[in-house]
């Protein structure tokens, strides 16, 4: 069983067996800090509840930016460690930031993704994402070429019009430069 809750400071020491999956970003420890700090209520763990010994099986943390119909709640970051995978928490946690989306009135909730992974891509499509554009080298990488991502959306209950996504974004190219809000 899992219980979702909010993420803890204490949690940054407690969340290797996540974050060492080579698909997970991995920031620094004041980069997750200042989001603990300025974005609390979209910041969430889910932790085993099993046994005596509970442990993280999975995170989400994002932010609220942009101005006018570009304010729209982020997906930052969500993992889930691979031996909790297939269990339904990262829809959960999903489910749990568009709501905290709605509630701040946001337009769409966004989130990049690597081009090359399929899994999580149709994951997100699944849950009603769609591809909104293509960031040229958003990725890099100093051993070898940089990689693409797509900025995938999902329009929320005040995008009436569904402005905030457009069809074949796959093929719609921006260098990371254009990601602003």
């Amino acid at each position: 069983m899992a219980d979702t809750r909010k993420f803890k400071a204490t949690d940054l020491f407690k969340f290797n067996n996540i974050n060492l999956d080579p698909l997970t970003e991995t920031f620094n420890i004041s980069f997750y800090l200042s989001y603990l700090n300025k974005w609390p209520s979209l910041c969430v763990a889910q932790e085993s509840i099993a046994s005596t010994n509970s442990s993280l099986m999975g995170y989400i943390i994002g932010k609220s930016e942009g101005k006018g119909t570009d304010w729209h709640t982020h997906v930052t970051a969500i993992t889930v460690a691979p031996s909790s995978r297939r269990l339904g928490l990262a829809k959960t946690m999903m489910d749990y930031l568009e709501t905290v989306g709605e509630s701040e009135k946001a337009y769409f909730v966004d989130l990049f993704v690597r081009t090359s992974n399929a899994l999580a891509i149709n994951f997100y499509r699944g849950l009603g994402y769609s591809v909104y554009r293509r960031v040229v080298g958003y990725y890099s990488n100093p051993y070898g070429k940089d990689e693409d991502s797509f900025d995938m959306r999902k329009p929320l209950a005040r995008d009436t019009n569904h402005q905030s996504v457009r069809e074949n974004g796959e093929h719609f190219n921006c260098s990371p430069a254009d990601v602003v809000f």
